[in-house]
């Protein structure tokens, strides 16, 4: 056991769930760490049994810390480990999870509101302000970029995907600015955080007006950037590039007065693709009652496209639709 790799031991451990399990698990990841993964468990030969209970054991007990983190921080998760596998087990465990707990700075402000958090931050420098919500759930950093001043969003945006990595002492000494603790056992190992995925999950989650602006901002200041962000995000007229069955899936999810708003202002070939995907009667009641609307604001339109997008984002999530993003990988067969 000594001498296998993190690597092996994951392998190890997706034989031992079954494939079923592990088909969920690669869901997760991507496609670089699904390649290694697959490799590695092609390279297995043979597992013993022991082998198989010790990988299930720790495994179950990264878990158990990982929750106690969540639910009390790492104090908490040490005090129960302890009682639970005795100090030193307890220690074992919780520098397994070093490179997870690094990732603890701002902890105190992903308990509190977006509004709270922006009265803190809205003042500061642009970087300050990214290197706070690359820390923050995807969901408050969201609201907070929302309500940023415009000149402000694109700005802040653009230095969230080019974060790389942080120190310790910058983090600390934007902490000590905000007046809050820093977090506990903070190692002294550079922290990563920020970079595309980071930026689009934010975007993911703000409205489409403050989306089109950052985008456009984005696009003015840096082309190969912006079209890299719009690569691996999700915006209503893709649905054209979504296929039938799950453009299916998706309509019988959304609200029809939200599709109805979101259709008034799209274009001709999302209008087909929705349309075709409806019975004959259904698209033709649709039609009607979207001319019965009458005249409607943009900004109830916008916030119908992102209540729709969110859902298709969900169902995406869970496995029940697949998207195909820009490139050959993504052909769906």
């Amino acid at each position: 056991m000594q001498g296998l790799s993190g690597r092996q031991k994951a392998a190890i451990l997706l034989i031992t769930l079954g494939p079923e399990v592990s088909a969920q698990i690669f869901k997760h990841l991507r496609e670089e760490e699904i390649e290694q993964l697959t490799l590695e468990i092609a390279n297995v030969r043979k597992v013993d049994a022991a082998e198989k209970e010790i990988i299930l054991a720790d495994f179950h007990q990264i878990c158990m810390a990982q929750e106690y983190i969540s639910q009390g921080g790492i104090a908490y998760a040490k005090t129960i480990l302890e009682k639970a596998l005795g100090e030193s087990k307890a220690m074992e465990v919780l520098n397994r999870l070093t490179a997870t707990l690094q990732v603890r700075p701002f902890d105190f402000a992903r308990k509190a509101e977006p509004t709270q958090i922006l009265n803190f931050i809205q003042n500061e420098n642009s970087q300050t302000i990214a290197l706070v919500l690359s820390y923050l759930q995807s969901e408050q950093s969201s609201a907070i970029l929302s309500s940023l001043p415009q000149d402000k969003q694109a700005d802040v945006a653009r230095r969230i995907a080019l974060m790389d990595s942080t120190s310790p002492e910058v983090i600390a000494q934007v902490e000590r600015v905000l007046e809050q603790k820093l977090s506990a056992t903070v190692t002294q190992d550079y922290t990563t955080a920020g970079g595309i995925e980071s930026i689009v999950q934010i975007l993911n989650g703000v409205d489409r007006g403050t989306e089109r602006t950052i985008l456009d901002s984005l696009e003015i200041q840096d082309p190969e950037l912006a079209e890299e962000i719009k690569k691996r995000m999700f915006v209503f007229e893709d649905i054209v590039n979504i296929d039938n069955r799950s453009i299916q899936r998706i309509i019988r999810d959304i609200e029809s007065s939200d599709l109805q708003l979101a259709l008034k202002v799209a274009s001709e070939e999302v209008r087909e693709a929705i349309f075709r995907n409806m019975s004959k009667r259904m698209s033709e009641t649709f039609k009607e009652e979207m001319e019965f609307m009458g005249p409607v604001r943009l900004r109830d339109v916008e916030e119908a496209q992102t209540r729709i997008v969110a859902t298709i984002r969900r169902l995406e999530e869970s496995g029940e639709i697949i998207i195909a993003r820009g490139g050959g990988d993504d052909i769906i067969v």
